[in-house]
This record gives structure tokens, sequence and C-alpha cells, in this order.
């Protein structure tokens, strides 16, 4: 084996671990809304499987909460994908925003990536562009493979432990999420225009919660922050490089 292969798998194995240890706070965050979901999953007559299955099919937590609601009222089909589609819209922006990082990828790598494609995962590739620094596919996997599979394994576990907890609400692990989120917001404060467009979208976001309703109000404050960002001019001495 020569040097030069030695190098480029040390090198693979540092970037994967260097993803791996940013996983972990995204794993601590989600994992009791995990178990959560598996609870109520099985509370709304799923079985343990249908649970587990639904986590590594969908992988999108406040969508899947969505669905599970919407399965237990003979709800249309149509209506169900459409909901879940409008929680989940605006994994179409992150994937526009960070499609220019991973262009250079195989497709399939790249087919890859997009479907473990969440939040957090896109605010540490993003910081880690900001950096300077290429986005590399052993990177993104350590970041967002164990995530992937805690949040199924910890489905699983809700799921077939859920019948013991005689009241899922009551047990409040549901600010931690929010809380988390708020995190990577504030992560981003250092961009041009970061408090106007946050504003902006949270107004939009709490105005449609009030008048159109959920799941909607999602990505109607995020169209709005999108908007708000693509009208505002950006003075030419705070203009980043690409």
């Amino acid at each position: 084996m020569s040097s030069s292969t030695i190098a480029e798998r040390l090198r693979t194995a540092s970037d994967f671990w260097e993803g791996a240890r940013l996983s972990v706070p995204v794993m601590v965050a989600s994992g009791p809304f995990a178990v959560l979901f598996g609870a109520l999953a099985v509370d709304n007559g799923f079985s343990v499987f249908e649970a587990f299955l639904m986590s590594a099919a969908v992988f999108g937590g406040a969508s899947q909460m969505v669905g599970i609601e919407l399965f237990g009222q003979h709800v249309a089909p149509w209506l169900i994908v459409l909901s879940i589609f409008a929680v989940n819209f605006r994994h179409v922006l992150y994937s526009a925003a960070i499609g220019r990082h991973l262009a250079h990828w195989p497709l399939l790598q790249q087919a890859l990536a997009y479907f473990i494609l969440t939040d957090p995962q896109y605010a540490i590739a993003e910081r880690k562009v900001e950096s300077g620094r290429k986005v590399s596919f052993s990177f993104y996997m350590g970041a967002a493979l164990p995530v992937y599979l805690s949040w199924t394994a910890l489905s699983g576990l809700g799921a077939f432990f859920g019948r013991m907890i005689p009241d899922t609400q009551a047990l409040g692990v549901d600010f931690l999420l929010p809380i988390y989120f708020l995190g990577l917001v504030m992560g981003f404060r250092k961009r041009p225009l970061w408090l106007p467009v946050v504003a902006a979208s949270a107004v939009a976001s709490i105005v449609a919660y009030k008048f159109v309703g959920s799941p909607w109000h999602v990505s109607i404050g995020a169209l709005a922050g999108v908007l708000f960002a693509a009208f505002m001019p950006i003075r030419p001495s705070t203009r980043q490089e690409p």
C-alpha cells in the first residue's frame, strides 16, 4: 500500500470522526423525541415494526408526528402526503442551498446525502463551508449516520416500551428540539440581514399558525424568510465571496 493511499484513508477516517463528534449533540437533543414518537405511534394504532419502518423510511421527526396524528383520523391519503410535504418543504430549500457543495460527488452519494439531510445536518455542512473547507462525503456521513441510526433505534425502543408510559405528553421532553433548533438559528447570526430575515419568518409563521393552521405555518414562515431575503439588497461591504 502506497503512502498516498494510507494518507488518503487517514484523512477519510479523520473527516468521518470529526463529523461524528458534531453529531453527538444532535443525538442527545433528538433522542427523547424519537422515543416519544415511537410511544405515540403505538398509542395511535401502529405496530412496533410500523413505527420503526416509518422512522427508517421518512426520517423526519415533525412530519412523522403529523403523519401518525392524521393516520388515526381516517384522513384521505393524498391529504396526509400533502401535509407531510408541507412540513418538510423546508428541505427543498436546504437541498437547493447545500447542493452546490455536493455537486462534485458521485450521483449515488448525492442521493444518499439528500435522503439523510436534516436541519442540523444542513447547519453543520454550511458552517464547515463558511470556515473555508470542503464538505467531504466521509465528513457528511460521520455527522449524519449516527443520528439516523440512533433515531430509528430509539423510535423502535419507544414503540416497544410505549405501552408502559401512561401519559407520553406528561414527560415534557418536546421542548428539547425547539431549543436545539434555536441554537442552530443563532449559529448563523453573523450573516448579513440575519435578524430581519428571522423576524420576517417568525412573524409570518405566527400569523399563518393563527389563520391557516398547522402544519402549513412551517412552510409559510420559511417562504416568507426566503422572499424577504431575496428582495432585501446586501450592501457591497457585506457581500460575501462565493
